[in-house]
C-alpha cells in the first residue's frame, strides 16, 4: 500500500516515471544532504542507501536502481572496485561518482570502467541534479559540463595526463595516501581510525593493502619508503 501512495503522488506531479536512486556514501551527512537535494527535486526517488562498498552492490543489485550515486573512498570495497563488481551484475545501472578530489587518471579509469559521470563534492548542490539528467539523456558529465562524445573526452583526457605526468603513487587511493602520511607521522592505528572516525579493523584493512602495494612489511619500512619515494609532503 505505501507503494501504491507514492506511485499515486508521482503520477499526481508528472506524468514521467520518477527516477530511482540509490546514494552510496560512507558519511551519513553527505547521504542526508544529497538525498534532501534529491528528495526537493521532481522527479527523484531516494530508493535505497548505502554506508561502504559492499552495501553499494547489495543495495543496487536488491532495487536495481536507475542511477547509483557512489562515494569513491569507501570503506570495505572502494568505489571504484565496488563499480567493477556492480558492472558485472547489473550492468543497466548508471553510476555517476561522488569525490573529493580525483586525478586524471582515475577519471579515465572510471570511465573505461563505466562510470557514466564524476562529481566533485564541493560542487554537488549546482551540479548533481544536471549530471543526472545528462546520464539519463545518454551523455556523460565531466569537470562540470555535459558531454557528448566519450571517445573524444577520453582522448583529451589522455593527453592531459601524458602532458603533466602524475606522481607515482603505486596504485595506492587517497585514503590509503592519507593513512600512509598518518604512518610516516607516528600515529597508531587507533590514532589514524579516530581521526577519519573508521574502525581500527577498516585502518588493518587499509595497511594491509598498502603493504601488498608497496611491497613493505612493516610500519618502519613503509615510513622510509613513504619518504623516500615522495609519497608524503614533509614541508605540509
Amino acid at each position: 500500500m505505501p507503494n501504491s501512495a507514492v506511485k499515486k503522488s508521482s503520477t499526481t506531479r508528472s506524468n514521467a516515471p520518477e527516477v530511482r536512486i540509490v546514494v552510496a556514501d560512507d558519511h551519513p551527512v553527505v547521504r542526508f544532504g544529497v538525498k534532501n537535494m534529491l528528495m526537493s527535486e521532481e522527479g527523484f526517488q531516494v530508493v535505497g542507501e548505502a554506508s561502504d562498498g559492499e552495501e553499494a552492490i547489495t543495495e543496487t543489485i536488491e532495487h536495481e536502481p536507475d542511477i547509483l550515486l557512489l562515494d569513491m573512498q569507501m570503506p570495505k570495497l572502494p568505489g571504484l572496485e565496488a563499480m567493477r563488481a556492480i558492472m558485472s551484475r547489473s550492468p543497466r545501472v548508471k553510476i555517476i561518482l561522488l569525490t573529493s578530489t580525483i586525478t586524471t587518471q582515475q577519471i579515465i579509469e572510471a570511465l573505461q570502467i563505466g562510470a557514466r559521470g564524476i562529481v566533485l563534492k564541493d560542487t554537488v548542490a549546482g551540479d548533481l541534479g544536471e549530471s543526472i539528467r545528462a546520464v539519463l539523456s545518454g551523455d556523460y558529465w565531466i569537470g562540470g559540463q555535459r558531454v557528448a562524445n566519450l571517445l573524444a573526452a577520453l582522448h583529451d583526457l589522455m593527453q592531459q595526463a601524458a602532458a603533466v605526468p602524475e606522481k607515482k603513487t603505486y596504485g595506492l587511493t587517497p585514503r590509503e595516501l592519507e593513512v600512509v602520511t598518518c604512518i610516516v607521522e607516528g600515529c597508531s592505528n587507533k590514532d589514524i581510525a579516530k581521526q577519519f572516525t573508521i574502525s581500527e579493523e577498516t585502518v588493518k584493512r587499509h595497511l594491509s593493502n598498502i603493504f601488498d602495494k608497496t611491497g613493505v612489511s612493516t610500519r618502519l619500512e613503509l615510513a622510509l619508503f613513504a619518504i623516500s619515494h615522495k609519497l608524503v609532503d614533509l614541508d605540509a
